[in-house]
């Protein structure tokens, strides 16, 4: 059962005082110990798989108890499979390069000094998610091999996963010699400790949010700490009138319908009015044919039996749904008035085969990920080479994007002289 804290205030701070100790010893590990601990920490939960199973068992019990739907419990579920993943990701960031003191931009200054920035950890990172497990490691992973430690406070409906993942990441931890304070599972359900979490600034450095819109406000709006995040994935494909009708079809159909429920999957479809006729009537088959419901203008309407009438509404949505709106533009200035308009700033994409349209979208398309010729579902710290991600953002300062090794860094200027003084 999560623990009976009496003084919640007392167990943040001595948690967040024990995290920053351990943040001042990560930051100066080498990265032959994080990757020691990262594969230690690999094999103790490989090891321990029938301890992962009997606590996720305890967690889908009380789950179906408490009446969660089928959708929340599968992703709640730690099959075999995912604990094969949860490993894998594991030796994966182990095998990505370390950021950690990497000097770059260095050049010389006419008074003979050399002045370049290095790669320096954040400190301590806050996560506050939910549902998943697989996350717990996930998140432990990447905040040790960019040198940081971590508080995490996951969802209570995984709460007994959770822990049996954190009690490998310590005991792993330990095993390479590193500090077990360096990864934290709050211990506690209690909802007053993700308030004193993100207040914090004393112990905290980052904050950030993995979740629905509602728990993202709210975090936004209270934290102390300075937040990482992106609230909608409301992601828009434009097909252009000198789009190939073909690659039209085939990125539009996947951004849809290659997943419904993740923040890169397309909401909003605009089409060039002279590219309509040659595309709308097919592509509503396709994907009528595969279940998506069909919310369209009145041009739309008339091309696509079945669509029904948009609301001004719908532009602004993110259905996380085999639903779909599509809207008949002009042409590409009015495409990218309606994205920077109505779109989260997440990720938008251009099918089209005149280089200047799609140079003006990358440069005017206000986005953290914009891309031609390709469906939104890339946007994924995976497919972009990046390892893993812990979430991706929609903020303009820091970390932009799916969020790596390296959104989980600062730099630091440096100078290195020889005996140089001002003159």
């Amino acid at each position: 059962m999560p623990q009976q804290i009496e003084d919640i205030v007392a167990y943040m701070a001595d948690i967040g005082a024990r995290a920053r100790a351990a943040s001042r010893l990560l930051a100066a590990a080498s990265t032959a110990d994080k990757n020691a601990a990262l594969e230690a920490i690999a094999d103790d939960l490989d090891a321990t798989r029938a301890a992962l199973a009997a606590a996720n068992a305890k967690d889908l019990k009380a789950g179906a108890d408490k009446g969660l739907d089928a959708a929340l419990l599968d992703r709640l579920e730690l099959t075999p499979g995912r604990i094969d993943a949860m490993l894998d990701g594991l030796r994966q960031i182990a095998a990505l390069a370390d950021p950690i003191g990497e000097i770059f931009d260095l050049k010389y200054r006419p008074s003979g000094i050399q002045v370049g920035r290095m790669r320096a950890p954040l400190g301590v990172v806050g996560i506050i998610y939910e549902s998943r497990p697989n996350v717990t490691a996930d998140a432990a992973a990447l905040c040790l091999k960019s040198g940081n430690a971590s508080l995490l406070r996951g969802g209570s409906e995984a709460f007994h996963s959770n822990q049996a993942i954190a009690a490998g990441v310590r005991r792993g931890l330990e095993q390479a010699g590193l500090p077990a304070d360096a990864v934290q599972v709050l211990a506690t359900t209690d909802r007053a400790a993700v308030g004193h979490l993100i207040a914090m600034p004393e112990f905290v450095d980052v904050i950030i949010p993995r979740g629905g819109k509602g728990l993202i406000e709210r975090i936004a709006k209270d934290a102390r700490v300075p937040v990482i995040k992106h609230l909608d994935g409301i992601c828009h494909v434009y097909i252009d009138d000198q789009a190939d009708p073909e690659k039209a079809l085939q990125v539009a159909f996947n951004a849809k319908t290659q997943r419904y429920g993740t923040c890169n999957t397309m909401e909003t479809l605009l089409v060039a009015e002279e590219a309509a006729e040659a595309v709308l009537p097919e592509l509503g088959k396709m994907l009528q044919e595969k279940g998506v419901e069909l919310r369209g203008c009145e041009t739309t309407q008339g091309l696509i039996p079945g669509a029904v009438a948009a609301t001004d509404e719908d532009w602004g949505t993110e259905y996380l749904a085999p639903i779909l709106s599509i809207l008949v533009v002009k042409d590409l200035d009015q495409a990218i008035e309606h994205i920077n308009t109505h779109g989260s700033q997440h990720t938008d994409s251009i099918i089209t085969e005149s280089y200047t349209r799609a140079r003006r979208f990358l440069r005017e398309v206000d986005s953290s990920s914009v891309m031609v010729n390709a469906s939104t579902r890339f946007a994924d710290g995976f497919e972009y080479g990046l390892g893993a991600e812990i979430g991706i953002s929609t903020d303009k300062f820091h970390a932009r994007g799916p969020v790596g090794l390296e959104g989980l860094t600062s730099v630091k200027y440096v100078v290195l002289g020889d005996g140089h003084i001002r003159r």
